[in-house]
């Protein structure tokens, strides 16, 4: 979105942050969320901070957003959930889908990043892999929860663990007791997940990735 389209629509962005982002425990927390989210919504290939920031004007400071994205402590989870209440009022759901994305890498630093299929190249390549599940009707959809696919060589103990990529597992943040998950079984998590936010949708669809799963 341009600037002008920005501003045009400020308030209800505001008022949409201010519900999704209310269970932040600090005001500047909330701040934040809020410049982050108007900066992914800016015009821009790259959504890094960087660039993000040197787009945002006098909001464009790179410190206050690194911290929020990286060290600023919240729960994505209360998030999440504020945000399939807003949607499913919104869409009035039929169905749940689940559908995994690659996001194209071209070095190793990135968390879980590995040489692995994705239907975003339609071959094996270098990258990242996150499972969703999206609320869904004829006329619109909306993604309320996902997962970041954690591949085996990114596990310790796993017999294709790659003690490269383990050894990053702290500078990227990942907790010790997060481990390999079959995208199936993250797609199940969620269901159970988005259940206990009382989202109750009588029908879920997913590709033979998902579908094939006989467990």
């Amino acid at each position: 979105m341009t600037p002008d389209e920005i501003a045009a629509v400020r308030g209800e962005l505001e008022d949409f942050a201010a519900e999704v982002f209310e269970p932040f425990a600090r005001n500047d927390q909330r701040r934040w969320g809020r410049v982050y989210l108007r900066g992914l919504l800016t015009d821009g290939q790259r959504k890094s901070v960087e660039p993000m920031a040197a787009r945002l004007g006098e909001d464009g400071n790179r410190q206050a957003l690194a911290h929020f994205v990286t060290t600023s402590p919240w729960d994505p989870a209360h998030v999440r959930a504020r945000l399939a209440w807003r949607m499913e009022k919104a869409i009035q759901p039929t169905v749940l889908v689940f559908d995994d994305t690659g996001f194209l890498k071209d070095g190793n630093a990135s968390a879980c990043v590995s040489r692995q299929y994705t239907g975003t190249a339609g071959k094996v390549t270098n990258c990242q892999v996150g499972v969703s599940l999206h609320l869904a009707s004829d006329h619109a959809s909306a993604v309320v929860d996902w997962r970041l696919f954690l591949p085996e060589t990114w596990a310790p103990g796993s017999v294709k663990a790659d003690p490269d990529k383990v050894a990053r597992r702290t500078a990227c943040g990942i907790p010790d007791d997060i481990g390999h998950v079959e995208k199936w079984q993250l797609a199940l998590d969620m269901l159970d997940e988005t259940r206990s936010w009382g989202i109750e949708v009588p029908v879920a669809i997913a590709d033979a990735g998902y579908g094939d799963a006989a467990a």
